[in-house]
């Protein structure tokens, strides 16, 4: 029964992993529940009830971040409360209309339009423009470290004894 729930977790997380790139798979949460899965059905022997909780929260915090982080970027260039408007716009308009496309290029267009509509220069559009970019690149590489963070740790912890073995 260990083996097909170690299984399950690895093909989730794996799916996870995929997520980060594919906007169509909620990649953290799925990562997370392979993890949960396997935990609760090991009776949480190898993986605690404490760890499968600072998973959860650590997963929440990498959602607001990823969700964030090309808002922060925009901030982080000098956006004017129109291009960080923007940038939160062109998330959501980017997402729903355009899928994967539409999530890195959607803040992406929706700053450097908050930014003009805000009569800024092109070039400070650009840089805001920029700073969007930049976050979302940011908020990728955390979604990256999570899953491979919970990936290590549920390896570890598979492959270690459980206390009575």
């Amino acid at each position: 029964m260990t083996v097909f729930l170690a299984i399950v977790g690895f093909i989730l997380i794996g799916t996870g992993f995929l997520g980060i790139f594919l906007p169509v798979l909620p990649g953290i949460p799925l990562a997370w529940l392979g993890l949960f899965i396997f935990a609760i059905g090991t009776g949480f022997e190898k993986i605690s009830i404490l760890a499968t909780v600072i998973f959860f929260i650590l997963m929440l915090l990498t959602l607001a971040f990823d969700f964030l982080a090309p808002m922060l970027g925009a901030g982080k260039y000098k956006a004017s409360r129109l291009g960080i408007a923007g940038t939160f716009f062109g998330f959501l308009v980017g997402i729903l209309v355009f899928g994967f496309w539409g999530i890195i290029l959607g803040p992406l267009i929706g700053a450097f339009v908050g930014e003009l509509i805000a009569r800024r220069p092109a070039g400070q559009a650009l840089k805001s423009a920029t700073g969007a970019f930049i976050g979302f690149l940011a908020g990728t590489l955390v979604r990256v470290i999570y899953i491979f963070i919970l990936l290590g740790y549920f390896c570890l912890l598979y492959t270690s004894p459980s206390p009575r073995d």
